[in-house]
């Protein structure tokens, strides 16, 4: 999961001291003003193996086609993934990427009434929980210091792991740790337990006498890469939904028929977040890829998705992500296909939509 959860604790003290900001300067400025129809976009978006096609679709032109067939404009700007979650949230940026669990603890807590438009992926390997000495099982762990990036996407693994042995985060100590320096820090004689991401994952256990003893292979479906855009700007401009989706699924089409396009669409892939294309393919090959949007349709209207989603937002409550104000973990509403909802009806700020996926899935764009 490279840079998709970068300075994470540094993000979650911004987020308690300025969430309100910037949820206020959101919702002054952006709600009822860009609820109009416009004919031009912003999107961010990260390097991470799941998100690179938006890269491609890009350089290649299928993102301007798809705009171009319904006469808008969408600029695509590649940033740091936090704060890039921060400017969409105060309203800089009509769409951006993100993972679930970053969806509900930064727009949607912030109050940004935000929709789910793709269901991109989900992690299936890409991190994972290493011991390294005489540690072989994940029951091990018990007592060591666990060095992580706090409150990311790996302490929210740790916990799930620490879960399935009958173990609690009361039994170990986490020692909050950059993922810059992940690898330097579990290389030195004193660091025994690490939770982290691809391409730090595959560095550590490449070390000696370490072994991987849990991954989110084991929690599939819990750990989601999104395309998340402001719900008022969708519902105004379903242009935007439409194009989006049209640009996304060409390029995965491509990039996985097998044959010379596909080869040159991985390439510049790897090349553009920084690694080779058999590192890229090892990212891609423990990355489960919702390759069609029929796929991605049935994750969004399984009834799956509201279980995890469910375990996202109680550890996201549990350690204190949904603002200061969130009394109960029912604080802020989530709002599934059907009419399904968790948490508060009457705030209901994340939405899983599969409207535009299905239209793809018709061949309907």
């Amino acid at each position: 999961m490279p840079i998709r959860s970068s300075t994470v604790s540094v993000r979650r003290l911004l987020q308690t001291l300025f969430i309100a900001v910037l949820a206020g300067a959101a919702l002054l400025t952006t709600q009822a003003a860009r609820a109009a129809e416009k004919t031009s976009f912003n999107v961010a978006w990260s390097i991470y193996v799941g998100w690179m096609p938006w890269d491609y679709a890009q350089s290649s032109g299928i993102l301007k086609k798809w705009a171009d067939k319904y006469g808008i404009t969408i600029k695509l700007t590649q940033m740091d993934y936090i704060e890039s979650i921060n400017q969409y949230t105060a309203g800089k940026f009509d769409g951006c990427v993100m993972t679930n669990m970053d969806m509900l603890t930064i727009p949607s807590a912030g109050g940004v009434d935000s929709t789910a438009l793709i269901v991109g992926d989900y992690s299936n390997g890409n991190d994972g929980v290493v011991l390294k000495g005489a540690g072989s099982k994940l029951a091990d762990i018990k007592g060591q210091s666990v060095n992580l990036v706090e409150l990311s996407v790996s302490h929210y693994l740790l916990a799930r792991g620490l879960e399935s042995v009958g173990l609690a985060e009361r039994d170990i100590k986490v020692v909050n740790t950059s993922d810059a320096d992940i690898v330097s820090a579990f290389a030195t004689p004193g660091v025994t337990a690490t939770v982290t991401w691809k391409p730090q994952l595959s560095e550590v256990t490449a070390m000696p006498k370490t072994t991987l003893v849990f991954d989110s292979s084991k929690t599939p479906g819990e750990i989601l890469d999104l395309m998340v855009v402001n719900s008022a700007v969708l519902k105004a401009n379903p242009k935007l939904g439409k194009a989006l989706v049209g640009a996304w699924y060409e390029t995965l089409t491509l990039m996985l028929a097998k044959d010379a396009k596909a080869s040159s669409a991985l390439e510049s892939m790897a090349k553009a977040s920084g690694t080779d294309l058999a590192g890229f393919k090892g990212q891609l090959a423990t990355t489960y890829l919702y390759s069609t949007p029929a796929t991605a349709v049935a994750a969004a209207k399984s009834p799956d998705l509201v279980k995890k989603m469910d375990l996202v937002r109680k550890f996201s409550f549990d350690h204190g992500l949904l603002g200061e104000g969130a009394k109960t973990v029912d604080a802020v509403g989530i709002e599934f296909p059907a009419g399904v909802t968790l948490g508060n009806k009457a705030n209901l700020k994340l939405r899983f939509d599969p409207t535009y996926m299905q239209l793809a899935a018709d061949g309907k764009l």
